[in-house]
């Protein structure tokens, strides 16, 4: 489960308004090349968990990843990315170049840092 903390202390970070990808998640986490378990961890948040915004990590296309295991609910991803202002194209993706999160290296760190002062 730590793993799955480093994970939501990077999402933490992500701005309303921007998106990472789950492989941009993952690298700024220090899982680099396992875009799938951020996957695994997102989907273990509660959407209903305002502090996880789970809502702001998409692939690498720009797209939402559509889950059966949602059981119809992917809708609501992109939902609340429209209420943050983000657009879709008529493809249904977002344009990574211009809503795509650039974070200072320090930001990520801090968060990183903080997750580890909180285990000991």
């Amino acid at each position: 489960m730590l793993t799955y903390e480093r994970i939501y202390a990077v999402v933490r970070q992500i701005p309303r308004g921007k998106v990472a990808t789950y492989g941009q998640v993952a690298e700024l986490a220090g899982l680099i090349g396992k875009p799938r378990l951020v996957g695994y961890a997102l989907y273990r948040v509660d959407m209903t968990m305002a502090d996880v915004p789970w809502q702001r990590v998409i692939n690498a296309k720009g797209e939402v990843s559509e889950s059966p295991r949602r059981n119809g609910t992917d809708y609501i991803q992109r939902v609340l990315l429209e209420d943050e202002g983000i657009e879709f194209d008529h493809r249904g993706r977002i344009d990574l170049g211009q809503y795509r999160w650039r974070p200072p290296d320090s930001i990520v760190e801090r968060a990183l840092e903080a997750f580890s002062e909180a285990l000991d």
